[in-house]
C-alpha cells in the first residue's frame, strides 16, 4: 500500500481521519504497522491544543504496539518482523549531557510520542530505534499497549527509593495508573494500601492487590495511614494536587510521596511536615526503553495485566471521549484488529 490512515489532531478537541503517503524511515528510524495503541490522559496535550502551535497537525498516541516493516539507514539492532512497542519518550539522542551520563529519561533532545512527534492513532507509525521496546511472547498487543506508559510509569515510581519488602506502600487513585500500581506493589512484596474516593471502590482495590483500603471521603487519609504505621512510599496517581497535599502527613519518617498524576493545581505542604520526619516529595516521569523491557518481563513473571476496553481504530474519537469521561475501567485501547 502507498498510503495509510491516521487521525490528526488540530486546534482544540478535534480529530480528523486523513490519508498519508507512506514514506521510507529516516536514518536511525523504523517504520511499523500498528496493531494497538492505548488511549492515555496525556493525549489531551495533542487533542486539546496544549502545544506551542495547535494548528500544526499531530497524530496522538504513545502506547504503541506493532510490527516493524522497514528500517532506516544506520539501524542494525532491529529488523522487519520484530514485534515492538513505543512509549511516551520517543528515544534518546545519545549526545546531550544527560544521555552521556546515562540519564536517558531526561534526554534534552527526546521526542514525546504523540505530542511533539506523530504517534499511534494511525495504521503506520515511525519511531527512533533508541526508543523501541521488545514485546515478549505471552503478551497480546492490547495487553502490552497500556503497560508501555501507565505500567512503566507506576513500576518506576515504586522504585524511587529502596523500599523494603513488607513496607507499607500506598497508592492514591484507582484508575488507569492506580489499578496497575496496586498490582505491582503487591507483587513487589509490599503491604499495600489503596486510597480512593467512595466505599464502592474497595472491592476492586482489594481484588487488584490492596491489603487495606482508605475511603478519603469518610476519613482523613493521612490519619488513617498513621494508624497503620505510616507509609514508606505513596504513589499519587490522581490528577489533583489538592488531593495529594494532605498525604504528606501520612508518611513514615523518611517516607516519600511520588507524584505521577499530572495536575494543573499545586501541591501545598507545610515546611514542618517535611523537616520533622525528613519526608520528601518527588516526581517520576516514566522510564527508558530498556527499563520498559524490564517492566514487561516483570508483568509476565507476576501475571500483572491491565484491565482494558477495546475500541476499533475508526472510532478513535469515541475512545478518546471514553477515556476523558473517567468512566473507563481502566484503560481504553485502539485495536486495529477490531
Amino acid at each position: 500500500m502507498s498510503t495509510y490512515r491516521a487521525f490528526e489532531a488540530t486546534g482544540v478537541h478535534q480529530l480528523r481521519l486523513v490519508e498519508r503517503e507512506l514514506a521510507e524511515p529516516a536514518p536511525g528510524q523504523v517504520r511499523l504497522r500498528v496493531e494497538a495503541c492505548g488511549v492515555c490522559h496525556t493525549d489531551v496535550l495533542a487533542v486539546e491544543g496544549l502545544r506551542p502551535d495547535p494548528s500544526e497537525p499531530i497524530v496522538p498516541g504513545h502506547e504503541i504496539v506493532g510490527v516493524i516493516d522497514a528500517v532506516g539507514p544506520g539501524v542494525t539492532a532491529w529488523q522487519p518482523g520484530d514485534r515492538v512497542g513505543v512509549g511516551f519518550l520517543g528515544g534518546q539522542c545519545w549526545e546531550c549531557e544527560p544521555c552521556r551520563r546515562g540519564d536517558f529519561v531526561n534526554c534534552l533532545n527526546q521526542q514525546q510520542t504523540g505530542t511533539t512527534d506523530d504517534g499511534g492513532y494511525a495504521e503506520v507509525a515511525y519511531a527512533r530505534a533508541s526508543g523501541l521496546v521488545r514485546i515478549p511472547d505471552g503478551l497480546t498487543a492490547v495487553e502490552a499497549a497500556p503497560l508501555l506508559c501507565a505500567g512503566l510509569t507506576t513500576f518506576i515510581a515504586l522504585q524511587q527509593q529502596s523500599t523494603r519488602a513488607g513496607s507499607l506502600v500506598a497508592v492514591q487513585g484507582i484508575g488507569g495508573l492506580g489499578h496497575l500500581a496496586l498490582q505491582y506493589a503487591r507483587s513487589l512484596g509490599h503491604r499495600v494500601v489503596a486510597i480512593a474516593r467512595g466505599a464502592e471502590k474497595e472491592k476492586a482495590a482489594r481484588e487488584l492487590g490492596a491489603h487495606e483500603y482508605i475511603d478519603s471521603t469518610a476519613q482523613d487519609p493521612a490519619e488513617a495511614l498513621r494508624e497503620l504505621g505510616g507509609a514508606a512510599l505513596i504513589v499519587a496517581t490522581a490528577s489533583s494536587g489538592a488531593s495529594m497535599s494532605p498525604l504528606v502527613d501520612g508518611l513514615a519518617p523518611g517516607g516519600q510521596l511520588v507524584v505521577v498524576g499530572a495536575s494543573a493545581d499545586p501541591i501545598t505542604v507545610s515546611t514542618s511536615s517535611l523537616i520533622f520526619g525528613t519526608r520528601s516529595i518527588t516526581g517520576s516521569l516514566t522510564g527508558s526503553s530498556i527499563q520498559n523491557e524490564d517492566n514487561l518481563a516483570f508483568t509476565l513473571a507476576h501475571g500483572i495485566r491491565p484491565a482494558t476496553e477495546t475500541v476499533p481504530f475508526e472510532r478513535a474519537m469515541d475512545a478518546y471521549e471514553r477515556m476523558l469521561s473517567g468512566r473507563a475501567r481502566f484503560r481504553v485501547v485502539l485495536d486495529m484488529a477490531s
